[in-house]
């Protein structure tokens, strides 16, 4: 199953979060070591949530990137 990974830059890193997994998320130096990191983080996520006997949802978001002109 694929995820969508929501990565924002901020002053002095990248935070990123999945909007289909409430309460994912991670935080980086370099968009490279959060990949990794939110790798983890969703493999952790979905883990404890069958753990808990809980749903895992379905990934039902998708990403869209508009260029704009100005």
């Amino acid at each position: 199953m694929k995820y969508v990974v929501v990565i924002e830059r901020g002053k002095s890193n990248f935070s990123a979060y999945v909007p289909d997994l409430p309460g994912c998320v991670a935080a980086a130096d370099t968009v490279e070591a959060l990949e990794r990191l939110m790798q983890e983080a969703i493999e952790f996520h979905i883990a404890g949530l069958r753990k808990d006997g809980a749903d895992v949802p379905p990934s039902s978001s998708t990403a869209l990137e508009i260029e704009v002109s100005l």
